[in-house]
């Protein structure tokens, strides 16, 4: 067996030993955004660390554990905290939880970050709808043996971000009276945050937002056949932008002051969502 796909089955064990929920959508908080978890009427809890080979998040702000339960009525596994390739895992350990989401029972990622501004016109306190993204800087999630279990050997990438789900974020947001702002996210390493050169090198490559998660992410849950959406919590703007030095600290504090609005909108996205399945 695959050693990838053994960990991954251990790691659903040790889940299913614990909680038997189904989840009908996996969503994952990125940074300065962990509250959404008091939105969801909660039925049971999983800490990471009590996940038999399951990778600890060590990232600031993230909790580390699973939430299942129900955004209003519709059932979801919420990753308070994610892990990064930047802490020193393995890229198949970065994409573990994504893909045992998958197993647990969620047909949607719903995918969350806080990201540095690159386009022109952003703000930090903006929400970003992704529409594209470029991993070309990252390892590959998909390297090595295939796993014929979770998807093809050369998985379609013409719409990582379902276009449907794209159009229901713009929907909720006009309902709202929320401004969104649209764009490619760009992932790069980490854990440093990019030099003004880098900044320029993906505005030149089309990036908008730039961040250390979400795109290898959504690599793995394209490659199951889980429809994806994302969203970025636009932090900062990124250096050579910004007129001060970036800190971990700004970028929670920006999520927390974007919380609600936040909050409001994935909570009517999932609604609307959760119509469509």
């Amino acid at each position: 067996m695959n050693p990838v796909y053994e960990k991954l089955q251990k790691c659903l064990e040790s889940v299913r030993a614990k909680v038997d929920f189904v989840p009908e959508i996996g969503l994952v908080l990125g940074s300065g955004l962990g509250d959404y978890g008091e939105q969801i009427r909660v039925e049971a809890t999983v800490d990471y660390k009590d996940i038999e080979g399951f990778p600890v998040s060590t990232a600031p702000g993230h909790k580390g554990r699973f939430l299942f339960g129900y955004v209003n009525d519709v059932p979801v596994v919420c990753m308070q905290g994610r892990v990064h390739y930047y802490e020193g895992y393995d890229m198949s350990d970065v994409v573990l939880p994504i893909r045992l989401m998958k197993l647990l029972g969620a047909k949607v990622l719903f995918l969350t970050n806080a990201a540095g501004g690159v386009k022109t016109g952003f703000h930090a306190g903006d929400l970003m709808l992704i529409t594209d993204q470029n991993a070309a800087f990252m390892p590959s999630p998909l390297t090595g043996p295939n796993i014929d279990e979770f998807g093809v050997r050369f998985p379609d990438m013409s719409h990582i971000y379902d276009l449907e789900l794209q159009q229901m974020v713009r929907k909720c947001a006009a309902e709202m009276n929320i401004h969104i702002q649209e764009g490619v996210y760009f992932q790069l390493k980490g854990p440093n945050y990019e030099t003004p050169a880098e900044v320029n090198m993906v505005r030149t490559l089309g990036g908008d937002a730039v961040g250390m998660s979400t795109a290898v992410e959504a690599i793995a849950a394209n490659h199951m056949g889980m429809k994806i959406v994302g969203i970025s919590c636009i932090s900062n703007m990124a250096a050579g932008i910004s007129a001060t030095p970036l800190s971990e600290e700004e970028v929670i504090e920006a999520g927390k002051s974007v919380s609600k609005t936040f909050t409001e909108l994935v909570t009517r996205t999932i609604g609307e969502i959760h119509k469509s399945l």
